[in-house]
């Protein structure tokens, strides 16, 4: 290719050609999730990051950092060597359903996905929080705190925030056995759900602004 550029246009074609791989690549995009994220049961080809991926191609760089049993003390322990290592320009965090599972207080549920998201800030991400909800045997009162954990986060830092991340999957016939996960045929749905709000912020950015 080199040889076709002339003169003095050599090293300006040297200087593009060395620079197209990374202006293909308009964001990076960090996954911290839980099982949910990880396609725990599944080929890992059918979870939804991966179709999202898919979807993205090779525009985007697409990293998941989910692991099945994930606790938001947990994420926010492993965020600052993923943000270190990826600086990501855009985080999915999807988690707190092990802590509702569990019990744990949604106090310091909202404490842990509170630093995560200033963590992701500091470093100049956007923050796209991808809400769940517990089993209502857990009682009301839980319920709703558990809930209002997403949408207080969403107001205190502005950042967007999805409800919740299995809108519309029949939880009668597309979760596993365990009736916890979603099945294969759930994902698709899954990633429609997160894409409502991802493509928007992709838009965002392909234009320049915050």
């Amino acid at each position: 290719m080199a040889k076709r550029c002339a003169g003095g246009a050599l090293l300006l074609c040297l200087t593009v050609l060395s620079l197209a791989p990374d202006a293909a690549r308009a964001d990076t995009i960090l996954v911290m999730g839980d099982s949910l994220s990880a396609a725990y049961g599944i080929d890992p080809q059918a979870g939804w990051v991966s179709l999202l991926k898919h979807r993205l191609d090779d525009e985007h760089e697409v990293v998941n950092a989910s692991i099945s049993g994930e606790t938001t003390s947990g994420g926010s322990a492993r965020l600052p060597d993923i943000l270190g290592q990826y600086h990501p320009d855009i985080v999915l965090l999807e988690l707190g359903g092990n802590d509702g599972l569990r019990g744990l207080s949604p106090q310091q549920m909202q404490v842990n996905l509170g630093k995560m998201i200033e963590r992701s800030q500091k470093q100049g991400a956007r923050v796209l929080l991808l809400g769940i909800e517990v089993p209502p045997n857990y009682g009301p009162a839980y319920t709703e705190a558990f809930r209002a954990v997403y949408t207080q986060l969403a107001r205190d830092y502005g950042v967007t925030l999805l409800p919740f991340l299995l809108k519309g999957v029949d939880l009668d016939s597309m979760l596993q056995s365990d009736g916890i996960h979603p099945t294969a045929e759930a994902q698709p749905i899954i990633l429609e759900n997160v894409w409502s709000k991802l493509a928007p912020m992709l838009s965002a950015s392909a234009n320049g602004s915050d």
